[in-house]
């Protein structure tokens, strides 16, 4: 999405390092494209740890991209916004074309050149499209909030963070009005994206730790 503010800090670097140090391997195994999802609720920085995973990445000279669920909303951002207000049971899963993702997740794995996806122009609320060379990379980082929902995926990262947690860093970035009916928002997506936990391979908790679902830690 452009236009998107990002405010990494020490916490989104030790999770990015320790979720590199849980897959390095896997990934330089793996013939094809390593495909990461990284969910979590609004704020609890799957944007941020995403770009750091990918620098360190490019360290290892390992070339990433990332795909964000936001570009796949139906409706531009502040049109979403204004849907939510008139009709708060918008709020869900069916704001996202999950399925479009689906399809150029399978395009990515059987090895096209390409894919077309939408793309988000923050500030003039607006989508337009656009085309993702493919040729050199090795991993496809997929962040946003409801992204351990799909499938034909390596490792499904989760933050489990929750707004109550997210609260400071939702206010620097500013994205939308803070008030009683965004905090209601709040709550029913932690009720829904809370839910898809039991579906993740590797947690970051609260504090930026990082460790797969069995308990192993990097």
């Amino acid at each position: 999405m452009e236009g998107d503010k990002l405010v990494i800090h020490e916490g989104h670097t030790r999770a990015a390092r320790g979720i590199m140090e849980l897959l390095l391997g896997q990934i330089t195994a793996t013939k094809g494209k390593f495909i990461i999802t990284i969910a979590g609720e609004s704020g609890s920085g799957k944007s941020e740890i995403a770009a750091v995973l990918s620098g360190l990445l490019a360290e290892k000279s390992i070339v990433s991209i990332i795909l964000q669920q936001d570009d796949y909303f139906v409706y531009p951002p502040k049109t979403n916004a204004r849907m939510r207000r008139k009709d708060i049971s918008h709020v869900g899963l069916s704001e996202v074309r999950l399925t479009l993702l689906e399809r150029n997740i399978k395009d990515i794995l059987q090895g096209k050149k390409e894919v077309e996806k939408p793309l988000v122009i923050f500030a003039e609320d607006r989508l337009t499209w656009e085309r993702i060379r493919l040729e050199g990379i090795k991993v496809v980082i997929i962040e946003g909030t409801y992204t351990t929902t799909l499938a034909n995926v390596h490792q499904h990262v989760f933050i489990d963070r929750s707004h109550v947690d997210t609260r400071e860093s939702r206010q620097q970035r500013s994205r939308e009005k803070q008030d009683e009916f965004l905090e209601e928002v709040l709550r029913i997506e932690h009720r829904i994206i809370s839910s898809h936990k039991p579906r993740a391979d590797i947690i970051v908790t609260r504090d930026y730790e990082v460790n797969t679902c069995d308990g192993t830690t990097p």
